[in-house]
């Protein structure tokens, strides 16, 4: 059992025993202690539940395409925006970021580059000299050093204060942030378009319901509380 049915179920306790012991402050404390809570856990369920005949009520299923729109926008106004994208671009100081493209270099097949070297090399002055060594079949055997030193050596270069300064040079042009902040809102726009009502509602309901369950406990204790001062003060 959750805290709200326990929180209810302690009230009408209360107000049974108060009841049946005739009781008047326990009844009153525990009617009140009721009424509170009973209240409360309504007020959670119409949250996320239509109620026939309660205007209102299923406020966040029926408000889906507001809550869509207002993920969104906090997305893009808060997180996405230009000067955001651009404290990314750069560090603390303001000198350009230093991104590390190491794992997107060792994924790259460098193979056509070195593929390309030979064709140059064949179609050069060079290219008989290598035609009486065997041709390009001659080297073949350099391939896999070349492309290890090529992707080493674009490493270094990725690393260096001049290249980053120009990267980041080129991706803070208005069109380019632009064009960043449309891909982003695109994304964005897709994923909520596959969210559904109900898809929402149990995303909201797993991130609060537990701790709106505390507001069925408080209601219980100050109604129980209120329903106390009445009886003490027999003003029920």
């Amino acid at each position: 059992m959750n805290k709200s049915v326990i929180t209810n179920l302690l009230a009408l306790l209360c107000a049974l025993g108060g009841y049946f012991l005739d009781h008047a402050i326990l009844f009153t404390v525990g009617l009140f202690a009721l009424s509170g809570a009973v209240t409360n856990w309504l007020a959670v369920h119409m949250l996320f539940e239509k109620v026939p005949g309660l205007y209102g009520s299923g406020v966040i299923p029926a408000r889906f395409e507001d809550f869509k729109k207002g993920i969104r926008d906090l997305m893009m106004e808060q997180f996405f925006t230009e000067d955001n994208i651009d404290r990314f671009l750069s560090d603390s100081s303001g000198k350009a970021s230093t991104l590390d493209l190491a794992p997107v270099i060792e994924k790259v097949d460098l193979s056509p580059a070195f593929d390309n070297l030979v064709n140059v090399i064949e179609n050069s002055s060079f290219g008989g000299m290598l035609a009486m060594v065997g041709g390009s079949e001659a080297i073949q055997p350099l391939k896999e050093p070349f492309i290890e030193k090529m992707k080493a050596s674009i490493g270094e270069i990725s690393q260096s204060d001049e290249f980053n300064t120009l990267l980041r040079d080129e991706l803070e042009q208005p069109s380019v942030i632009a064009g960043m902040r449309d891909k982003v809102s695109d994304i964005i726009e897709k994923r909520l378009n596959e969210l559904t009502p109900q898809l929402v509602k149990e995303i909201i309901q797993t991130m609060i319901r537990k701790h709106l369950g505390w507001l069925v406990v408080w209601g219980g204790v100050f109604g129980g509380a209120i329903g106390a001062l009445a009886a003490v003060t027999n003003t029920f």
